[in-house]
């Protein structure tokens, strides 16, 4: 019989796997604490990326060590979480906010189940950049200001949101989507 060295990890074994978890969740727990700033994000974040590691565990290959490949895992899901954190967060600006301008609601036309399709498709700060400019009406800086990145970067995500939807939609759909009329945005 074959003898595995202490520090060697067999993949689909759950026994290992455990031993995996025991020994990587204090130092992956601090640093997704780094990456989201919130011990219970953290938290929560960490131990999505061990279900998701124990699903993918059947299947590992010992091309680097186990620790390198969790570490890859949970560092992954906690920027997903960020991303997800980030998007909940403008959501809840926006609801404080309430509607700017008067006139017709553009989220009535923004429900139209196409547009909602195509909406849906888009990447998920793209699709929230292009709802914050075009039927929010917020202007680049406030997006950008909003969400703690450059002009630029919400405006090369507004020309991709204007490019997939043209693709999925056609050309006609610039028509249906009114946009609430400007506004300044005071954030602190």
């Amino acid at each position: 019989m074959e003898s595995e060295a202490p520090g060697e990890y067999r993949a689909g074994n759950r026994q290992d796997f455990d031993r995996l978890y025991r020994a990587c969740y204090p130092r992956l727990l601090r640093t997704c604490y780094a990456v989201l700033g919130d011990a219970a994000a953290a938290e929560d974040s960490l131990q999505d990326a061990f279900v998701r590691a124990f699903r993918a565990w059947p299947r590992f290959q010992p091309k680097r060590p186990p620790e390198a490949w969790m570490y890859q895992i949970a560092i992954n899901t906690a920027i997903s979480h960020r991303r997800r954190q980030k998007l909940r967060e403008v959501g809840e600006v926006l609801r404080r906010l309430g509607h700017p301008g008067s006139g017709s609601d553009p989220v009535e036309a923004a429900t139209l189940p196409d547009v909602v399709g195509a909406l849906a498709s888009l990447k998920p700060r793209v699709a929230a950049d292009f709802v914050l400019r075009n039927l929010y009406g917020y202007s680049i800086r406030e997006i950008a200001t909003l969400e703690g990145i450059s002009e630029r970067a919400v405006g090369m995500r507004l020309a991709q949101a204007r490019e997939q939807l043209a693709q999925r939609l056609g050309d006609a759909w610039r028509g249906e989507l009114p946009v609430s009329e400007a506004h300044s945005v005071v954030i602190p």
